[in-house]
């Protein structure tokens, strides 16, 4: 997946289905990078509606967890190390 470009702000007037969707415009899936059967989150603040491309929501998870792991430290070797101890002491 590229990059997400920097983008300047796009609105466009739409409307929603009786079943409650809602059509995404191509200029904004272009800009969003977003593909068929991609995973979004949508998140309610206060009076609107965030669109989130799913990837775009993981680096930044990763983004902010990278600031309190020290370099070289593996999250996922230290879990495992964790749980293998438990099991030992069952």
């Amino acid at each position: 997946m590229s990059q997400p470009k920097e983008l300047t702000k796009m609105e466009i007037r739409t409307h929603l289905t009786t079943n409650g969707r809602l059509l995404l415009p191509a200029k904004f899936r272009k800009a969003l990078d977003l593909q068929p059967g991609d995973e979004i989150i949508l998140r309610l603040e206060k009076d609107s509606i965030q669109v989130i491309p799913l990837h775009q929501a993981v680096s930044q998870a990763q983004n902010l967890v990278q600031k309190y792991v020290p370099q070289g430290t593996s999250l996922v070797t230290d879990l495992i190390t964790a749980r293998r101890e438990e099991a030992e002491n069952d």
